[in-house]
């Protein structure tokens, strides 16, 4: 039971404990054709055990590295707590990853040893495997259209199970030998950084590490083994990791996996979670889908919904943070949860949450307060791959979209003089791998860990994020600039789905723009305005005037801000395609590549900073299918006003 959990366990005999005190309760559930499968604790760890047993009989020993690549599959899940039962450390990667983006953290790990979801991750590893020699054995989850592959080292993972059963008839205590031996300092994950600046970093967490931050979020939002949780995001990223895994194990509640990424808000829908987790993204997606629907609704459903939301925006907040709320507007809003809120909830898939959480970037006000205004318990936290995710999280009764919450149980945080956050805590990394270099400049022999991030602390003990101290700094006049905060309030527009500002070092400040393909085509259509395709769309003088519109607010808003006026937009573009991490202009987790979109997109930076009304580019991208192609366009530059700093009064 969640209660029995220590930090002196290890995520192998947290399963063991599980099994044994909750045989039959479901640990995990798969959708497979339309059906939600249920796998126990018991039957959980007979499939662990034959998977440790298989990997030993293949030569995995302590300390080895297995890669595991997929979607959210419980045999996958089951793979990482195989070989951590032999002491080994699983190392996920990102299934949307390009062939070529895994040659690097494979060789730099020295893996021998590969489980994979389907035939598209084995047609990758296959193909990097000439420049990856130590890789000598790949096993398959989802056998559709590998049976007529004859390559050596490739197998099943169902042969995998049955090598395990013959290893174990002769060593049956074999496993259990090496689970008696983990201690929770042993090394219990390889997690590799998004390499936003270069080659991606090897970030080595313990069992003590992991399983401390998880229950410190258990004790922090009091969850229990009765929580169900959705795990769609990509395994290979801290965050899911953390809510899918490490509290899974700590705590003991259920883990459901997607049948598939299309079938993710059917699925949110049928499991209804109490326990949920999604970067802002998610969430201006759902809100975006809800918002289309309405412009599409008839006018009396409008007028209701229109009514009703006013109503929640003014008091829903105030009700969710326990503050006093007149006993008509109570009744009011009780009305409108029955005829408005409680449907849109359940539309959401977001009707048995008790605890939401966002993160990874900033979230805009409008956007959270739509979710707590209709009773969705939507908070902040922050963290990171190399502090275990859990370092501020945000009480339920003082939930705030300008801040990333409290430091919660173990964690110290200290400001250096730029405004630098370190952070000290047991959920630290171990080190990066192989990298004495990086690590020594993250860790000093205090244990404070350099975040990178520039913040400060508010008075009521919040943590408030400017942005990435290396990327904070000074236009030619003096004045600050904060780009990622420029381009956090950018997006925080429906109708802007990405941005990115320039500004160090030059007279003004300029900006690329990507519009929301989905919210800006519904808004072309409502408006009879025809286009043949992003390109087509994005160029479109009534987008750029709808977009233009955005940037004015976000200056006038930059404008009352007397520390950040300074990084108003003078001049915006909107690219003629979206950013992509395939063509290397963002990570797997959406974050902005800074120095290769600067030099992909050189001449558009020249031509902002030159004065020129358009500049014409062709850029080379690479299609879902794997062809690559050329996008051409005459994109069109345009001025914005600013406006002067408004200054506070004395």
């Amino acid at each position: 039971m969640a209660t029995t959990t220590t930090t002196t366990s290890t995520f192998p005999r947290l399963l063991l404990q599980h099994a044994g005190q909750r045989p039959d309760a479901p640990a995990l559930r798969e959708k497979e054709y339309g059906i939600w499968q249920t796998l126990s604790w018991s039957a959980l760890a007979v499939l662990v055990r034959e998977l440790a047993h298989g990997l030993a009989a293949a030569g995995m020993r302590r300390g080895d590295h297995l890669v595991v690549i997929g979607e959210n599959r419980p045999r996958l899940y089951a793979a990482m707590l195989a070989a951590q039962s032999l002491g080994a450390v699983p190392v996920p990667l990102y299934q949307d990853a390009v062939a070529a983006e895994l040659a690097f953290p494979l060789n730099n790990a020295e893996v021998a040893f590969a489980i994979v979801e389907d035939q598209e991750q084995v047609d990758k590893l296959l193909e990097i495997r000439p420049g990856c020699p130590l890789l000598a054995r790949i096993w398959y989850d989802d056998p559709r259209g590998l049976r007529h592959y004859d390559e050596p080292g490739l197998a099943a993972l169902d042969a995998l199970r049955e090598d395990g059963r013959r290893h174990a008839a002769e060593l049956p205590r074999y496993v259990d030998e090496q689970i008696e031996q983990i201690q929770p300092r042993d090394v219990a994950a390889l997690f590799f950084t998004s390499g936003t600046t270069g080659h991606p970093k090897g970030v080595v967490h313990t069992h003590l590490s992991l399983i401390d931050r998880a229950l410190a979020g258990m004790r922090f939002d009091r969850l229990t083994e009765r929580e169900e949780v959705l795990a769609y995001l990509p395994p290979a990223w801290v965050g899911q990791n953390i809510f899918s895994y490490a509290q899974w194990l700590a705590i003991g509640y259920v883990v459901n996996c997607p049948e598939s990424a299309s079938t993710v808000e059917i699925d949110l829908k049928e499991i209804g979670p109490s326990y949920y987790f999604a970067p802002p993204r998610v969430f201006e997606g759902l809100l975006t889908r809800v918002t289309i629907r309405m412009e599409d609704a008839s006018a009396p459903k409008r007028w209701l919904y229109e009514r009703c939301m006013a109503l929640a925006r003014r008091v829903g907040p105030a009700l969710m943070d326990g503050q006093p709320v007149a006993l008509a507007d109570r009744l009011k809003y009780a009305l409108g949860n029955l005829l408005i809120y409680g449907p849109l909830r359940n539309t959401l898939g977001l009707s048995r949450v008790r605890v939401a959480y966002t993160a990874g970037e900033a979230i805009g006000p409008d956007l959270f307060s739509f979710y707590r205004s209709i009773g969705v318990n939507l908070k902040q936290l922050y963290g990171s791959t190399e502090t275990a995710v859990f370092v501020c999280l945000q009480p339920d009764d003082q939930a705030r979209s300008d801040t990333v919450g409290v430091p919660i149980e173990g964690v110290e945080i200290r400001l250096a003089d730029s405004g630098e956050i370190y952070i000290r805590s047991p959920g630290l990394l171990k080190g990066y791998y192989k990298n004495e270099a990086a690590t020594a400049e993250v860790l000093d022999a205090e244990g404070w860990f350099r975040t990178g991030d520039a913040g400060f602390v508010d008075k009521a003990g919040h943590l408030k994020i400017i942005d990435r101290a290396k990327d904070v700094g000074r236009t030619k006049a003096g004045a600050m600039f904060a780009p990622k905060y420029v381009e956090n309030k950018l997006k925080f527009f429906p109708h802007i789905k990405e941005a990115v500002a320039f500004g160090d070092g030059r007279e003004q400040v300029c900006a690329f723009i990507n519009i929301d393909f989905d919210a800006v085509g519904n808004w072309a259509e409502r408006r009879n305005l025809p286009y043949a395709g992003y390109t087509d769309l994005a160029q479109k003088p009534e987008v750029y005037a709808l977009i233009a519109d955005c940037v004015a607010k976000v200056n006038a808003d930059l404008a009352r801000d007397e520390l950040l006026a300074g990084s108003q937009i003078s001049r915006f573009l909107v690219l003629h395609k979206e950013l992509d991490a395939d063509d290397g202009e963002l990570t797997r987790t959406r974050k902005v590549r800074r120095g290769a979109i600067a030099d992909k997109y050189g001449v558009l930076i020249d031509a902002l900073y030159d004065g020129r009304a358009s500049q014409y580019i062709e850029t080379a991208v690479k299609f879902e299918d794997g062809r690559s192609g050329v996008v051409s366009a005459d994109l069109r530059i345009v001025d914005v006003p600013t406006y002067p700093a408004v200054r506070s009064a004395a």
